[in-house]
Parts: structure tokens; C-alpha cells; sequence
């Protein structure tokens, strides 16, 4: 059982799926909203329990951003054409248990820093 939440505990999810595709996400939407990569991992929609008011953000025609409206913690992403949703890794309370499988978005990382663990990166 994965369990997550918010800064300030308004928002909380849990799941007992097995987490699928654990990445470092390098786009200039996730550096944006969090401030550097974002880890995540994703299940099936219908996997997920969330409890508290996400605040929903379209950041393009293909996906929407999950947010907490009350600490601007950024928790979840999904496509608009797919049945899974991805939750950041760093909102996990306590260990994960799991290990990255890759990056992704690479071409658009940012200048500052190198990716040198020897995962798969793709642009």
C-alpha cells in the first residue's frame, strides 16, 4: 500500500496497485511547477483513492495537473485520452519501495544539472 499526501494534509491518496513506470519527468511544465524534475509513478485511474479537493489544471489540450489549492502542492498528471494517472513520488509518506526505470523528456531539461545515473532517458 502506497500512501501520499499534500504539504498541509488537505489532500491524500492511496493505493495498493502495483505502481507502474517510476521516471524523472525533465519537461519545461513539470521544471516549472516543481521548481526541477518531477518523479512520479502511475496506476489505473480506478486504483487511486483520493480524499480533499484537487484543483485541476489543463496545461495543455492532451493533459491535466492535480494540485492542492490550499499549499500548491503539485500530486498528480493525467492524459486526457488515458485511464491511468501518474502521483509524484515525493508526496509518498514513508518509503516507496520502488526504483526508477527511466527519464524522460531529456531534450528539454534544463542547462544546470547533468543526468548521470545510467537509466534509459528519452527525449
Amino acid at each position: 500500500m502506497l500512501k501520499g499526501s499534500c504539504l498541509c494534509g488537505d489532500i491524500q491518496f492511496e493505493t495498493s496497485a502495483p505502481a507502474q513506470g517510476p521516471s524523472m519527468c525533465h519537461c519545461s511544465q513539470c521544471r516549472k511547477q516543481s521548481g526541477g524534475v518531477w518523479s512520479s509513478a502511475y496506476v489505473h485511474e480506478n486504483d487511486l483513492k483520493i480524499t480533499g479537493s484537487v484543483r485541476w489544471f489543463a496545461s495543455s489540450a492532451t493533459a491535466k495537473r492535480g494540485i492542492c489549492p490550499q499549499c500548491g502542492s503539485f500530486l498528480f498528471w493525467t492524459a486526457t485520452d488515458e485511464d491511468t494517472i501518474s502521483f509524484a513520488l515525493g508526496a509518498i509518506d514513508g518509503p516507496t519501495g520502488l526504483s526508477l526505470q527511466k527519464h524522460i523528456f531529456v531534450a528539454d531539461k534544463g542547462d544546470y544539472y547533468d543526468i548521470a545515473d545510467g537509466l534509459p532517458q528519452k527525449d
